[in-house]
Formats: structure tokens, C-alpha cells, sequence
């Protein structure tokens, strides 16, 4: 069996273009991966996912241990055969959505004890849960399972969050015992303390895991305070480990994400704004709703070449969203996800030819210009 392995291809600054091979495939970094939350995208069939570009998927420990169960997902296949994908799969380890979904839930020093959001009905989830969850799933790379406190948060409530944290990290690293072909990250905590993060680095790293997320960051700290944090945090990871940041998101934070050393990144919202009638363009942010677009047989991008943008006017996308259609959602979920790796596409070029920072104040520029005049 191939063995998983990550190679850094090319710096500039501190962003880098790399590989992360596994025996199902490789996966060029940066990259981002878009949330398949309940073995599915919403809005997409897998083979249009791929065609977006995306080497990988994240799927939700959580909601499929849940539903429709994790033992069950094993006896018909395992989740790539389930789900109809046979690229990689990156599950988390359920904790952040333990924290945020769940009822009633109680934390220990063994887990969370919670009920269920969908039927009420109690579970517990453990580092060693977790990791079987993750196992029976067959997933190609697991999260360690962590607590993720909401921020801000008191000093004492971080430290004593990533403390514990950590404890679970050696727990979900022993649980995981020896999977060949399989990676196990474990994730940084310690919210915007610089010498708490540094703490948490060094247990991970005396720990050993074969890759690394930046936690506890994108839970409404804001953007400034996300960067000032990645300034410093990445850098006490180890060079040659990929770097993953959950749960980001906005292509201007994407950007400067990998600006400052991050390799990996998913997020919900280029299929979530999809199916509000938002679309993400090279030029903002465009809104579908709104009334300006009623009469415009202009395409959302006309330098875009996904099929939403080949086909389909702004007047069409307008239209079959205030009507309730659901080729909507699906045509502007497609046009985002396209978007989003095209953004990944074009940082891994200008990070191989030298010419990151260049290609970001050009991203910029168009950015922050916003969208096409009306007509």
C-alpha cells in the first residue's frame, strides 16, 4: 500500500506549494476542501466536485455517527464507496459540533456526554470514540478529537480548554495505534494567546502526529485578531508537516491564511451561499436577490468558465432563486466551489513561480473593486 507522505514543492514567503500523496490520491496544497457535512455536498453530485478542482473532502464525524451511524456507513463499503468518492477524505473528530449542536451536554475529563439535536437520544464522545468513528468511516485523514472554547473566552477558560485538549490529543494519538495509509492531525489550541499556542505546539509535537490544524480560530474573533494570531502561530509547527486551518472561509481570509503559512482550509460557505443566492466572483461578493439583476443577460463572471457562468444569465440565477428553484442553489454552488478553487489554482502558480505577493495585491485590487455597474 502507498504509504501518506507531504512534500514541499516550492516557498515564497511564508506560503508554500506542496503535495500530500496517499493511496487514494494526491492532494495539492493549498487546498481547500469542501464540506461534505452528512456524506454528501450539498447541491452537487461527486463527480462535478471533483470536476471543480478539489482533491479532497471533509466530511462530519458529528452528523454521521448520527446519522445514518458510523457502524452502519462500515458494512456497506465505508464512507468513500457510501458517498460515491473515491478521492480522500478528511472527517474532524466532532468535537466542534458536539459544542455547538448538541443538547444538554456535559464535559469531563473522559469526553462529552450529550443528546442528540436530531432525536434527543443520549451518546458519549470520547478520543477513543472518536478515532473508532473515524476508523469505521475509513477516512484518510482523522482528527484528533479537542474542545474548541467560543471566543472570546477568559484567559483561564483557554488555558484550561487547551490543557485538556491535549490530554485528548495523546489519547486520540494512542487510540489510533499504527494505520498505514492513514494520517492522524492533531490541532493546536490556546485561542489568541501567543504563549498558550506555543504550549500547545510543543505537547503536539512530543506527541507526533502527521500533520497539524490551527484550532480555535474562525469562532467570531474576527479578522484582524485571525491574522495576528497566524502571524505567529504556523511557525511553531514543524516545516515539514502540512499546516491545516478549520473552518475558513472568506476568499480574502483564504488568502491571507496562506500568506502566512497555511496549507489546508475548508469551509461551508461557498456551498451555504449557494443556496441563499450568494455568489463569490474575483470581483466580491454578488447578491442574486437583489432586483438590479432582473433584466442583466450579463453572466456572474465572464471570466469564469464553470457551467453556471457558460450557460446561464444573472437574469436566469435571479429569477430561479426568487422562485424557489433548485437548480438555483445548485448552479451558484457549483459557480462558488469553481471559485474557490480557482483561488487555490491560482495561488499554487504564483507561489511556484515566485510571484505570491504580486498575485495577492492583484486579488485585492479586483476584490475590494466589487461587482460590475449595474446596466
Amino acid at each position: 500500500m502507498t504509504q501518506t507522505s507531504y512534500t514541499v514543492q516550492a516557498r515564497d514567503g511564508q506560503a508554500r506549494l506542496g503535495v500530500i500523496r496517499t493511496p487514494r490520491g494526491e492532494i495539492r496544497t493549498p487546498a481547500f476542501m469542501p464540506v461534505g457535512t452528512a456524506a454528501t455536498v450539498k447541491g452537487m453530485m461527486p463527480e462535478s466536485v471533483r470536476e471543480t478542482g478539489a482533491d479532497i473532502l471533509l466530511g462530519n464525524t458529528y452528523h454521521l455517527m448520527l446519522r445514518p451511524g458510523a457502524e452502519r456507513i462500515a458494512r456497506l463499503g465505508g464512507l468513500h464507496r457510501f458517498m460515491n468518492w473515491e478521492r480522500p477524505i478528511l472527517t474532524d473528530s466532532g468535537g466542534f459540533q458536539v459544542m455547538s449542536l448538541a443538547d444538554l451536554r456535559k464535559l469531563t475529563e473522559e469526553g462529552v456526554a450529550f443528546r442528540s439535536h436530531v432525536d434527543g437520544s443520549k451518546h458519549m464522545l470520547t478520543p477513543e470514540r472518536s478515532m473508532e468513528i473515524q476508523r469505521l468511516l475509513g477516512s484518510d485523514i482523522v482528527m484528533a478529537f479537542d474542545e474548541c472554547p467560543a471566543l472570546p473566552a477568559d484567559r483561564g477558560r483557554i488555558a484550561e480548554s487547551m490543557a485538556l485538549s491535549m490530554r485528548w490529543a495523546a489519547r486520540s494519538r494512542e487510540a489510533f495505534g499504527d494505520r498505514p495509509g492513514h494520517m492522524l492531525f492533531g490541532i493546536m489550541q490556546g485561542g489568541l494567546e501567543r504563549d498558550l499556542r506555543e504550549e500547545s505546539a510543543k505537547a503536539l509535537v512530543s506527541i507526533g502526529f502527521d500533520g497539524y490544524a490551527v484550532g480555535g480560530l474562525a469562532v467570531g474573533e474576527g479578522q484582524e485578531a485571525m491574522f495576528a494570531c497566524l502571524d505567529y502561530a504556523p511557525g511553531f509547527l514543524p516545516e515539514d508537516k502540512p499546516r491545516y486551518l478549520m473552518g475558513v472561509g472568506k476568499p480574502q481570509d483564504i488568502v491571507g491564511a496562506v500568506a502566512r503559512g497555511i496549507d489546508m482550509m475548508d469551509c461551508v460557505l461557498p456551498s451555504r451561499s449557494g443556496r441563499t443566492g450568494q455568489a463569490w466572483t474575483r470581483r466580491g461578493q454578488v447578491n442574486l436577490k437583489n432586483a438590479r439583476h432582473a433584466d442583466d443577460p450579463r453572466p456572474l463572471d465572464e471570466a469564469c468558465t464553470c457551467p453556471c457562468c457558460r450557460s446561464y444569465s444573472r437574469a436566469y440565477l435571479h429569477h430561479v432563486y426568487r422562485t424557489g428553484e433548485m437548480i438555483a442553489g445548485m448552479l451558484l454552488t457549483w459557480h462558488n466551489l469553481h471559485y474557490y478553487q480557482e483561488l487555490m489554482q491560482g495561488m499554487r502558480g504564483a507561489i511556484a513561480e515566485g510571484r505570491f505577493a504580486e498575485w495577492e495585491a492583484g486579488f485585492q485590487q479586483v476584490f475590494e473593486a466589487g461587482d460590475i455597474p449595474p446596466l
